[in-house]
């Protein structure tokens, strides 16, 4: 029964739980079942929680209706080590209850989005840490912030009975949104044009372009890009960037943090596709310690 359980195991790892409950006579929930028991054995036999120093933190929706998992990663193995219903600071604090007051005092380095939750939890057990922004969500605010600016231009020439100007920036999102060096031909004429006609779209864009190439340059030339880049927003007489600025602003001891620390949340975020399609694959779990078990053998090194 060890080996047949082993079997499985391996199986529902790499194919749907129906194909498995097929292939080995047993029902779905039998194939849950025995996951769950594996993934309890093979964890009692280690401590995924030793030996950690840096982090990563972050929250994924696991079914509708605002149903989140918390997950935390090992930046240095990669390894999903920590994950629990729910998103807020009592879900989080109950990772450190279970990592300890000695080895939460150990750890070093914490990546993460903005979220206060994350932030207040860390602060309130490792204050110790150093807090890194991940870059990719405040690139993903920027773009946020330009895509607003061009949906408000496009309802502006719309009201006005500019119609064939609104139909021209209908189909621009991508190329305005995609990174300068991975457009194509036709999409470098759009932003040319854009240039051309539409000259606060057009500053949009490269202020999210300028945004980018702070988090590549890192360390001191990064916070004078960062520095550069604040001034050029506040300035831009575009709300959404105005807005934008005051928020990178309350941040910035943070992304300095990860300018010169260089740490990011990829590995969480590779982790959160892998869940994202465990999800899928068996239409949904009926509960989140399913598809804890589920992960923790995928992406646990189980």
């Amino acid at each position: 029964t060890y080996a047949f359980e082993d079997t499985c195991a391996w199986l529902a790892a790499h194919s749907a739980v129906t194909v498995v409950a097929a292939l080995l006579r047993v029902t779905w929930r039998t194939v849950a079942a025995i996951v769950t028991r594996v993934v309890a054995e093979l964890a009692g036999s280690s401590d995924r929680l030793d030996g950690l120093r840096r982090i990563g933190i972050d929250e994924i929706a696991h079914r509708r209706g605002h149903r989140y998992l918390t997950v935390v990663v090992d930046h240095d193995t990669g390894r999903l080590v920590w994950a629990a219903a729910g998103r807020d600071t009592a879900t989080l604090l109950r990772f450190f209850d279970d990592l300890g007051p000695q080895r939460s005092a150990l750890l070093t380095h914490v990546s993460a989005d903005g979220a206060e939750w994350i932030h207040n939890a860390v602060t309130q057990r490792a204050p110790q840490t150093v807090i890194c922004l991940d870059p990719f969500h405040v690139v993903q605010w920027a773009t946020t912030a330009l895509d607003e600016v061009r949906r408000g231009l496009w309802n502006t020439l719309r009201r006005q009975g500019k119609n064939g100007q609104a139909a021209s920036l209908k189909g621009t999102r991508w190329a305005l949104l995609k990174n300068m060096r991975d457009l194509t031909g036709q999409q470098k004429t759009t932003l040319a044009s854009i240039a051309t006609t539409n000259k606060g779209l057009y500053r949009a864009y490269l202020l999210k372009e300028q945004l980018r190439y702070v988090f590549e340059a890192k360390g001191d030339e990064g916070r004078q890009l960062l520095a550069g880049w604040l001034a050029w927003a506040k300035r831009s007489r575009l709300p959404a960037f105005t807005k934008l600025a005051r928020t990178i602003d309350n941040y910035r001891p943070l992304i300095w943090n990860t300018l010169e620390h260089g740490l990011s949340n990829a590995r969480v975020e590779a982790t959160n596709t892998h869940l994202r399609v465990l999800t899928r694959r068996p239409y949904g779990y009926h509960s989140p310690e399913a598809l804890i078990a589920m992960a923790m053998l995928t992406r646990g090194g189980l």
